[in-house]
């Protein structure tokens, strides 16, 4: 395992020149940390899903450094991601548009739509731009973590995932802490794929119409599987009241002793002594950027159940309460 700080000098320039070599490196994104390889050569984005151990149906999301560079991947590029490309990026928004024919075919999970997007942190634009001076147009880049497990949003999570050897570039936290809203402009109307910190709200303003909810139709896209982003531990989501007679109850039989819950919780005292506890932001985009790291915290503690208060309905924690109820379902 190589961990290399972002800022040391010749850090991303090595970075860039092992994803041009068509091997893997693992990026600092504002969402999460992303398992990158060059989009343009199906055989090293092979190696994206055999060390996740992830379906090679399941599609991969296109980084890259601007607009142009996604243009790139797409056979048209609409006004309706135009719009949307010029308002947002760089930042926690993907694209869904049709495929360019001979483009990211493997990263597209065979599908003829792709989805692209442009981050905002500054190392992973420094890394986009470097390989692009390389002839890498863009990096193919998942969360950097066992399929279907919790993602991550430091480079030691990463490390923790993945034993064998990988160049990690380390940037520090991600900022946002949870993945890319995900919306599909490969149809006649606007889809909200994968709900993010980006809400659905802010998206209807630039483009002048609703944002539809994912029907049958949609194409496949990243972290839209029922379960998903799972700790190894249990999840279940409790109101508030349940909540907290669950953890009465759990004093009251002896969970001092030997806990057999953690609790993630918004409005909750700490419960008895010796019981794994976390407290969830009040705010949603806080809440975001702690979720994953509270996670795999409680994990640890070795619980094979964690109790997380369910958050509240409103739109600000519709990416939070998507990745809560993906991990339930697990």
């Amino acid at each position: 395992m190589t961990i290399l700080q972002a800022d040391a000098p010749g850090a991303v320039a090595a970075a860039a020149a092992v994803l041009a070599a068509a091997e893997l490196v693992a990026l600092p994104t504002e969402t999460v940390y992303g398992l990158g390889a060059r989009a343009d050569d199906d055989a090293a984005v092979a190696k994206i899903f055999a060390a996740k151990g992830r379906p090679s149906d399941h599609p991969l999301i296109v980084h890259v450094a601007d607009e142009a560079g996604a243009r790139q991947f797409a056979s048209v590029w609409s006004e309706r991601a135009a719009k949307l490309a010029q308002a947002f990026w760089p930042g926690p928004l993907t694209l869904i548009v049709p495929r360019s024919p001979g483009m990211a075919a493997a990263a597209a999970g065979g599908q003829d739509t792709v989805g692209v997007r442009c981050p905002s942190h500054p190392v992973a634009l420094a890394l986009l731009r470097a390989a692009a001076r390389l002839g890498v147009p863009g990096v193919a880049a998942p969360s950097a973590n066992r399929f279907g497990r919790v993602s991550p949003t430091l480079a030691a999570h990463v490390a923790e995932d993945f034993p064998a050897d990988l160049l990690i570039l380390d940037g520090g936290a991600c900022e946002v802490g949870i993945e890319s809203t995900i919306i599909d402009c490969s149809r006649d109307k606007p889809v909200l794929l994968r709900p993010g910190q980006l809400g659905r709200d802010r998206i209807e303003a630039v483009l002048g119409e609703p944002v539809a909810d994912r029907d049958a139709a949609a194409p496949r896209a990243s972290g839209t599987l029922e379960a998903h982003y799972a700790p190894r531990a249990k999840v279940r989501l409790m109101p508030a009241d349940a909540l907290k007679a669950a953890v009465e109850v759990l004093g009251s039989v002896g969970g001092q002793a030997a806990p057999v819950a953690a609790v993630y919780s918004r409005t909750l005292p700490r419960g008895p002594a010796g019981l794994p506890w976390r407290a969830m932001p009040n705010d949603a985009s806080e809440a975001a950027h702690e979720l994953f790291a509270a996670l795999r915290e409680l994990d640890l503690t070795g619980v094979p159940l964690i109790w997380i208060e369910t958050p509240p309905a409103d739109i600000a924690w519709e990416g939070v309460r998507d990745r809560l109820q993906r991990a339930a379902a697990a």
